[in-house]
């Protein structure tokens, strides 16, 4: 789904194990080391431990494709939840060993398996077996596990045994009654999630892996997924997955750590907030306790003081002019200039600030009505016989396109914060902060945008197409007449209206180099909109037409 709009090849962040993906850490790397080092040799039992997610049964699949010796067998449990009659089945079947249909007894499944491991040996091949998963095994079946490495030859065991499991595992093996098994353990390993530096490398990794160019996570958002991930590669793949989805539906190119938070949220069901809240929050609670004292003793010294107050007000009030207001009157519907800085009003305003708020203005001010998130907001404008303009630029860009836009600005704090450009008066931007309406420096507003925004047009006949040499159809005739309207110069008499000739592409060009755009003869989305904004057409919103100076 987000994958086209990030320009990825796949999905970075599956939760399915994938060799590719590995990121081989200081912990993996050791890890890895372990497992090598355990089927190369022979005998006994290779533990590998770690909590849920951390990467283990990713590190089995990297060594079975890419690291097991050429003369190894190798048969994988995945399902340990078996009996011991099942289990000795299920390891025959990997292996390939022919048994008769009649006989399924332990004692036929042990002897078939010792006579296959015995002519393995003879060929010089070694047989491995991994069991994932291996702390849900019963008792019963773990002591099959350890009477299975009584296989072997006056020189060597003939078979290897690598145990997987979470944290629970050691606890299982620590019990008395499988002393003898922990004791033919050769090489233990408890893989520990990533660090607040490796998670960062990790996000890194897979988003290459998949195919991304630039940077889609931003330092604060990498810091944010391992505070709430504890560094478990699982858990990073769910919030950074869930988080490229939420970013994608809110048209932005980058996440950030209010994406990460709301991602969390979503796939744990819990309410997360911001780090400095968790020591905020009890200052708040004692602040609020003092406040609240004050106010007590505040009411009694204004009780006892209330006699003194109705006689002076009145006193106080005849001394002023009839006319004389008390207040600064407030007009409705009036805006005013706000004194604080903009990045102070974007933390102010941050529960009002998002993505719905911003679209629902923009689609207000071309008299379209916004639907909310049951349908993209490019399907509705589509729908409605407009299009979406979605792309990194400048303000000499934006200027020129003059149509209201979404821009995306980012603090201090790497959040970011969706508004709506509504007009340009002279060095002041006009903007909608979640419904309301302000002027700013354009100076103020350039230090907090990074070029990214969105806007709505109308296409002609309401179909956006990019119109290019050799292409016939009515939005040719279209182009030709604008240009002509705009200036007899770049009129092109046809040979057939529809028909975008070689006459055309030159007047294009030309239009082009004069309106500083990229001269390519292409007629594509911002040719035409500049073509719209110079025709003036009625009923559409201008910036250098602000809504503050048309009232």
């Amino acid at each position: 789904m987000y994958t086209s709009f990030f320009g990825l090849n796949e999905k970075p962040f599956a939760i399915t194990p994938d060799p590719r993906y590995l990121f081989m850490s200081a912990r993996h790397g050791e890890a890895l080391a372990h497992l090598v080092y355990g089927v190369t040799e022979s005998g006994g039992f290779i533990q590998l431990t770690g909590e849920v997610g951390t990467g283990k049964t990713t590190l089995v699949r990297t060594l079975l494709l890419n690291r097991m010796p050429a003369n190894a067998d190798v048969a994988v449990v995945l399902n340990p939840q078996l009996s011991v009659l099942e289990f000795l089945q299920s390891i025959c079947e990997e292996l390939g060993v022919a048994l008769a249909a009649t006989n399924t007894s332990a004692k036929a499944l042990i002897d078939g398996l010792n006579q296959y491991l015995l002519d393995a040996h003879a060929e010089g091949r070694r047989t491995i077996l991994v069991v994932d998963e291996a702390q849900n095994l019963a008792a019963d079946v773990l002591e099959q596990v350890r009477l299975l490495t009584n296989l072997e030859t006056a020189k060597q065991k003939l078979l290897q045994i690598i145990l997987i499991g979470q944290p629970e595992l050691r606890d299982v093996l620590a019990r008395t009654d499988l002393r003898q098994l922990a004791q033919r353990i050769t090489a233990r390993y408890h893989l520990e999630p990533l660090s607040r530096e490796e998670t960062a490398q990790y996000i890194e990794h897979r988003l290459r892996v998949a195919g991304a160019l630039t940077e889609v996570f931003d330092t604060g958002a990498k810091r944010e997924v391992f505070r709430l991930s504890g560094g478990v590669p699982r858990l990073i793949n769910v919030i950074c997955d869930r988080a490229l989805l939420g970013a994608y539906s809110l048209e932005s190119r980058q996440v950030n750590r209010r994406l990460i938070r709301r991602a969390t949220a979503e796939v744990t069901g819990k309410t997360i907030n911001p780090t400095w809240m968790n020591w905020a929050l009890p200052i708040i609670a004692g602040l609020g306790v003092i406040m609240m004292t004050v106010g007590i003793w505040s009411v009694i010294a204004e009780r006892r003081a209330v006699s003194n107050e109705i006689i002076a007000v009145p006193l106080a009030a005849a001394a002023m002019s009839p006319t004389e207001p008390l207040f600064e009157p407030v007009v409705p519907g009036e805006e005013t200039e706000v004194e604080i800085t903009l990045e102070e009003q974007l933390r102010l305003a941050a529960d009002l600030v998002n993505v719905e708020t911003a679209l629902g203005t923009l689609f207000a001010l071309w008299g379209l009505d916004y639907e909310g998130a049951s349908q993209s907001a490019c399907e509705q404008a589509e729908a409605a016989g407009y299009s979406c303009l979605y792309q990194r630029g400048s303000w000499t860009s934006l200027r020129q396109l003059d149509r209201p836009a979404i821009l995306t600005l980012i603090d201090d704090q790497g959040d970011s914060h969706p508004v709506v450009l509504t007009g340009v008066e002279g060095d002041r931007a006009e903007l909608s902060i979640g419904g309301i309406t302000v002027l700013h420096p354009i100076d103020e507003l350039s230090e907090l945008w990074f070029g990214q925004y969105m806007l709505i047009w109308k296409p002609p006949n309401g179909i956006s197409v990019a119109l290019r040499p050799g292409v016939n159809n009515p939005g040719v005739a279209w182009l030709r007449q604008s240009l002509a309207a705009i200036d007899a110069r770049y009129e092109a008499p046809p040979l057939d209206a529809e028909l975008y000739d070689q006459q055309l592409e030159q007047k294009v060009r030309d239009f082009q180099r004069d309106q500083r755009l990229k001269v390519d003869g292409l007629a594509g989305q911002q040719t035409q909109i500049l073509i719209n904004s110079l025709l003036a057409l009625d009923g559409t919103p201008r910036l250098t037409r602000p809504r503050l100076a048309r009232e």
